[in-house]
């Protein structure tokens, strides 16, 4: 005969299956959103519409909930009462400060990597170098956009500490909107490309100080082009 800690015991394994069977499609809506905010199918303060994201990735509206209230808590979107979710406009001041953040986060990563970095270390983050290298050469922005953070993420790593590779991935997700401005423009794209060859021999070589200047400089672009066209949106 059930007793009533058997129910309770049910009910928790219930509710534990069902948020398993919801995660994955929640972080696959999550992914695709990011991406289509950072490519601008999204526009900053457009509204998005719960029927229409429940269509469009036939999901159920509390999973499609879940997923924007991710987004909210990774800074692409903006939820107020009675108007729904909308595509999350950084100010000049917000892009400012996040940016000096990811700054102080990834040059002080860099200072604690053990150098010069093995071969044996170094070579998958070459691989990523080559396909962003590829990328850039194709014109591919988006792979250009997947290969690139793939990149950063495999050096930051190197430096051993978990919580500061989480926090540096952290910022870096709420950058994103930022960096179309960039991403869409072939100088910087060549410029990145390059940037990224540098800071693989200053790893090799054991060149610090080359290592952290490269990280910081790299940063610099894509806020300084978002800063130039942020006006129209005020």
């Amino acid at each position: 005969m059930e007793t009533l800690q058997d129910a309770k015991a049910m009910a928790r394994d219930r509710a534990k299956r069902k948020r398993a069977a919801d995660a994955q499609p929640v972080q696959d809506i999550v992914r695709r959103l990011e991406e289509d905010i950072v490519f601008r199918v999204y526009h900053p303060r457009e509204r998005l519409v719960e029927d229409e994201l429940m269509q469009r990735f036939e999901s159920k509206r509390h999973v499609v909930r879940q997923a924007l209230a991710e987004l909210e808590r990774n800074g692409f979107v903006l939820r107020k009462p009675n108007s729904g979710a909308q595509v999350r406009a950084l100010t000049a001041k917000e892009a400012t400060e996040l940016y000096a953040v990811r700054e102080i986060l990834e040059t002080n990563c860099a200072k604690l990597i053990p150098l010069p970095v093995e071969a044996s270390l170094l070579a998958p983050i070459e691989k990523i170098q080559r396909e962003h290298a590829a990328a850039v050469k194709a014109k591919d922005v988006r792979a250009v956009f997947r290969a690139n953070l793939g990149f950063h993420a495999a050096i930051f790593r190197l430096c051993g500490n978990d919580a500061l590779v989480d926090a540096i991935a952290d910022f870096a997700r709420r950058t994103h909107p930022v960096r179309l401005t960039t991403l869409v423009t072939e100088q910087y794209l060549e410029q990145a490309r390059g940037e990224h060859e540098q800071i693989l021999r200053a790893l090799r070589k054991g060149d610090r100080a080359r290592l952290v200047d490269l990280c910081a400089r790299h940063l610099q672009p894509s806020q300084e082009a978002y800063l130039r066209t942020i006006e129209h949106l005020n």
